[in-house]
């Protein structure tokens, strides 16, 4: 039986992470979960019914009982949304429970696909640390910041830029020092800096790794 060859891309939010992931499973014909869903789909079913994110148990039962279907994209990528998933996932109850769906996505991908590609916060350190190819994908805070505010005032025309880059500042040192699970670098991980790369350029440069992998694993 072969094993699907995972590919695992953490960083923080507005990285490039997510774009280059979706690239990386088109090119290869992987599967590809983006699995910061996970984590903002948990976060607006608690907040679609007035519930607090901060709520342990609450998270925790949503997280049980998490699936994909009637997540809707558009919903989830609000500003509000993406500071609530950050608070659920330094809940450990929530992330055990979503850490049992992405391996089950990675060993078994969906199609019958030969590989996985996953992106998050944890996926090498955590998720899959055997995964064949990791990166970490970042960017400065200024540059991230001014391209989440760019996405995101085309639904909320009023949003400040100074307002995304202080909750993405706010996120990114919750997310790094949660006790379970930070984010950070797997230690034998790719560095990939977007900050002065254009989404095609950085594209390359994560090919160029992954068939440098490839060929190796053949010889």
């Amino acid at each position: 039986m072969n094993i699907p060859c995972v590919i695992a891309l953490d960083g923080p939010a507005a990285s490039g992470k997510g774009t280059i992931s979706r690239l990386i499973a088109d090119a290869y014909g992987f599967a590809h979960l983006d699995t910061g869903m996970l984590y903002r789909g948990v976060a607006w079913r608690i907040l679609s019914v007035g519930g607090d994110p901060g709520d342990d148990e609450l998270a925790a039962q949503n997280a049980r009982s998490f699936s994909l279907e009637g997540i809707n994209e558009g919903d989830i990528r609000t500003k509000e949304v993406g500071a609530a998933a950050s608070v659920v996932a330094a809940n450990p109850d929530v992330r055990a429970a979503l850490l049992e769906f992405q391996r089950l996505f990675a060993s078994n991908p969906p199609g019958g696909e030969k590989g996985a590609v996953l992106d998050g916060r944890d996926i090498g350190t955590v998720v899959c640390p055997d995964a064949c190819v990791k990166f970490f994908v970042t960017a400065s805070p200024e540059i991230r910041a001014h391209r989440r505010w760019r996405e995101l005032v085309k639904v909320q025309p009023t949003l400040k830029e100074r307002a995304v880059y202080e909750d993405l500042v706010q996120r990114d040192a919750r997310d790094a020092a949660r006790p379970d699970a930070p984010m950070r670098a797997a230690e034998d991980a790719e560095l990939l800096d977007t900050t002065d790369l254009t989404i095609e350029a950085a594209f390359a440069a994560a090919r160029r790794v992954i068939d440098g992998v490839f060929q190796r694993s053949k010889g």
